[in-house]
């Protein structure tokens, strides 16, 4: 049998998602090893990644060239993209991924380059009728639109650059000092994450939303699964107004009993283990998609008030075994298309 080998680009502290698809190749009974790729030997992936490589920067030219050349070395017969930077990068170039027989699991250009404008997604929404929350530039926001607003970079990441802004004084000191900033409705209800896998035509496979009740560095500390219908319905009508394909999680915080979408990411979440321990394999449905098997919608299956409490742990490392072996050798990508 043909080994299925996935790739899993910057791999930095995702641990959970690399031993997911390790996990999803021994329950589908797949020979086949999880590769990470990363530019820096002590991201924690790159030890526990069966192999690594090490990559330039995605803004690099000759990036996605050294992707394809470790695909084309390594057999990789799915690429799973991670970081807000390169999904444009990795949408452009599926269709050559896929003439190398390799599955990119990432939505169409359009979509990631307008989630990649959290303006143009939240204007995008609400003229396609799905709830969203109010925005404006920073240069348009009317003098007249009462606190408390919410700031925060328009193509930022990891609530870097966030901040309330309650009272004048602190309007005037955010609109200086947020670059190129999003002003949003503020939103105080509960906060929301809402997984979601898409096939290629862009249709749901499966849903989850779960509670983000402690969140640390702008990812989930501790939380739990919601079987909301609001917040289910809610994901459809997005997917219906932006065509997505594979995963992506959705932000959503309750306007009184109305979930509003603030921002949409099309990748996989931080919150991602909690999602696949409720039995929304991701994964294993996605390695399913890449052998070109029949993967059925099974929206709403997965297990309601699941919860999830995390910890810190860590790899020590002698500085002789810092770079894994293997892991600063660059690919020749020469004869790459």
């Amino acid at each position: 049998m043909r080994s299925f080998n996935v790739l899993v680009t910057a791999g930095s502290r995702r641990v959970p998602l690399v031993q997911a698809f390790r996990t999803a190749l021994r329950s589908l009974g797949l020979p086949g090893v999880v590769i990470v790729t990363d530019v820096n030997p002590l991201s924690p992936a790159v030890h526990v990644a069966d192999r690594a490589y090490r990559v330039p920067m995605s803004s690099d030219p000759a990036y996605l060239d050294e992707v394809q050349a470790i695909c084309m070395a390594e057999g990789v017969r799915l690429v799973v993209p991670t970081i807000d930077d390169e999904l444009p990068i990795f949408a452009a170039a599926r269709d050559a991924f896929q003439m190398q027989g390799v599955m990119v699991a990432c939505s169409p250009e359009p979509a990631n380059t307008l989630c990649n404008d959290k303006l143009a997604t939240c204007r995008h929404l609400r003229a396609a009728g799905v709830s969203a929350a109010m925005s404006w530039s920073g240069a348009e926001l009317p003098a007249d639109v009462p606190l408390p607003l919410f700031i925060k970079p328009r193509g930022g990441r990891g609530a870097v650059g966030a901040f309330a802004m309650r009272s004048p004084r602190e309007r005037e000191f955010f609109l200086d000092y947020v670059s190129d900033p999003i002003v949003q409705e503020y939103l105080d209800g509960p906060e929301f994450t809402i997984d979601v896998l898409c096939d290629d035509s862009g249709r749901p496979l499966s849903i989850v939303p779960r509670e983000r009740v402690v969140i640390r560095a702008g990812v989930i500390d501790r939380g739990r699964t919601v079987n909301d219908p609001a917040l289910i319905a809610l994901a459809e009508q997005a997917c219906h107004a932006i065509r997505f394909a594979g995963p992506i999680n959705i932000q959503c915080r309750m306007r009184g009993n109305e979930p509003v979408i603030f921002e949409i990411n099309p990748r996989f979440s931080g919150g991602i283990p909690l999602t696949i321990q409720s039995g929304a394999d991701f994964p294993q449905m996605l390695v399913r998609m890449a052998l070109g098997r029949h993967v059925a919608p099974q929206v709403g299956a997965f297990r309601d008030q699941l919860w999830m409490t995390s910890f810190e742990t860590s790899f020590f490392l002698e500085t002789p075994n810092v770079v894994r072996p293997g892991f600063d050798r660059r690919m020749p990508v020469g004869e790459v298309a």
